[in-house]
């Protein structure tokens, strides 16, 4: 049976929908926070302080969260996490209704929410590749279905209607982001449970944690799969810290436009997500992951150039094709070619890297506005998307990636189940 025609297993059809269902609501907070902290303040670093504070979490916590995600159970991880989200957003939602909204108090939800998320995305990351038999053809099919659910949701569907139902009220947008894990968590709970690697024997959490993170170190293909992200938050969050501003003063897009203009990025994404394993198949991956990075550095060129609302939107989904794909690719090499043990913690860790950087780029993207102008911060962000390019074109090579994925066929060859089984338990390696 052909890598096309063969089926992914009935548990991705929940777990694809979950996802899907979640971002839907990510998407309206997505447009609906920034919104609402203009309504409290002008200040270009007190909105960078709320956009940075979901990304704390994983510098705090980022490899220890992935080295607890590999001793639980991912699939409890994952609903109990939604669950515990849900319940959190009644909080801003009760202060939008009551009026006593607040920097302090976004930030710290923009804070906890990230922290939710650093457990459910690893787990989730963790998740699937045992879900599907650390199959490389289903991975990469899988993670396109995903992603493009979660571009379509979150940044197609999900924005606009994040500007229309802050329209309605300031509790609404919160409201439906906390339905939205109510129904992913149940899905989730839904979901076979699939057993555990075994532990490495009498190792400490920080020992384990610290094996995770130095496995990725000392892979290139994994380095260089690691990096790209992580320069391309510092990019991308200065962008994203002013858009907002840069949209309403520079383009003359208001509220319902801006959520627009961030479905123009989801559109491209979208294409991106389902053109991806076509651009790995014609280009090889290594080629393909340099070219979508290139895409980007000049798309945000094109956005800071951007004379109207029109060549921005072009720009942003652009820029969003090249994401789309990259986050296809990228992803699906680094779940075939990592030891199902060490699941967890290299997914944690090289998040870890790409939201690590995003405060950085969050709080450069606030100071060159305020020291420089508008455009200066886009301009900035489009030079280290190029750079990063040129930096990491020979560590993620087509030679490299072939290789790593062949080193991993051979050493995983007589444990790989049939799709849809759960994975075989292995004797721990050495860590």
């Amino acid at each position: 049976m052909s890598d096309e025609t063969r089926k992914l297993p009935t548990g991705f059809g929940r777990l694809w929908t979950a996802q899907t269902v979640s971002s839907l609501g990510d998407g309206v907070t997505h447009a609906a926070l920034p919104l609402l902290a203009l309504t409290l303040t002008r200040d270009p670093m007190a909105l960078a302080v709320v956009t940075a504070a979901g990304t704390l979490p994983w510098l705090l916590f980022g490899v220890l969260g992935g080295a607890l995600v590999d001793r639980w159970d991912r699939r409890r991880t994952m609903w109990v996490t939604d669950a515990a989200r849900t319940a959190l957003l009644a909080t801003p939602a009760a202060a939008a209704a009551l009026d006593a909204l607040s920097i302090p108090l976004l930030a710290a939800v923009a804070f906890l929410l990230g922290l939710g998320g650093l457990f459910f995305d690893t787990a989730a990351t963790a998740y699937l590749p045992d879900l599907l038999g650390r199959d490389p053809a289903l991975l990469e099919r899988a993670n396109s279905r995903l992603r493009g659910a979660q571009t379509a949701a979150s940044g197609f569907a999900g924005p606009p209607a994040g500007s229309a139902l802050l329209a309605l009220g300031r509790a609404v947008p919160l409201l439906a982001d906390a339905l939205s894990f109510l129904l992913s968590a149940l899905l989730v709970r839904s979901l076979p449970a699939l057993p555990r690697p075994v532990p490495e024997a009498r190792a400490s959490l920080l020992g384990q944690a610290r094996a995770g993170a130095s496995y990725v170190f000392r892979d290139r293909v994994l380095l260089g799969l690691a990096l790209r992200p992580a320069v391309g938050n510092v990019a991308f969050l200065a962008v994203e810290t002013v858009l907002a501003l840069f949209a309403h003063d520079r383009l003359g897009i208001h509220a319902y436009g801006f959520g627009l203009l961030l479905t123009a990025e989801a559109t491209g994404g979208l294409l991106g997500a389902g053109i991806a394993s076509r651009l790995g198949r014609r280009l090889g991956t290594g080629t393909a992951l340099t070219c979508t990075a290139a895409v980007e550095g000049l798309a945000i060129l094109g956005l800071a150039a951007a004379p109207n609302p029109y060549v921005a939107a072009l720009s942003l989904a652009a820029c969003g094709a090249g994401m789309g794909a990259t986050m296809v690719l990228g992803p699906s090499v680094r779940q075939t070619i990592v030891p199902a043990r060490l699941m967890g913690r290299v997914a944690s860790t090289s998040r870890m890297l790409a939201m690590c950087a995003a405060p950085l780029g969050a709080f450069l993207g606030g100071w060159l506005a305020t020291a420089y102008d508008l455009r200066t911060p886009l301009y900035a962000a489009a030079a280290l998307l190029l750079a990063m390019t040129a930096v990491t074109a020979s560590m993620t090579s087509n030679r490299r990636v072939e290789a790593a994925l062949q080193a991993a066929a051979q050493a995983a060859a007589p444990d790989i189940p049939a799709p849809g089984e759960p994975a075989r338990r292995s004797a721990p390696d050495p860590v």
